[in-house]
């Protein structure tokens, strides 16, 4: 239960905002000195990640309590 509700969470803030999540990642998982420039399709694919992810935990979770 506490892994569909991470997530639907991260999906859905990840489907509202895709451009702050990416930025935050690049952040932790790169040195200060980089700097990259992403293509506006890669904030459209995070958007359509996030969908994804919340159609998951939202599929997951029907499929359980049908099961029981």
């Amino acid at each position: 239960m506490i892994l569909r509700i991470v997530l639907a969470v991260f999906g859905l803030i990840e489907l509202l905002f895709p451009r702050q999540v990416i930025d935050y990642m690049m952040d932790i998982t790169t040195t200060e000195e980089a700097t990259f420039e992403f293509k506006p399709w890669v904030y459209k694919l995070a958007r359509l990640e996030g969908f994804a992810f919340v159609l998951i935990a939202f599929w997951w979770s029907k499929n359980r309590t049908e099961g029981n």
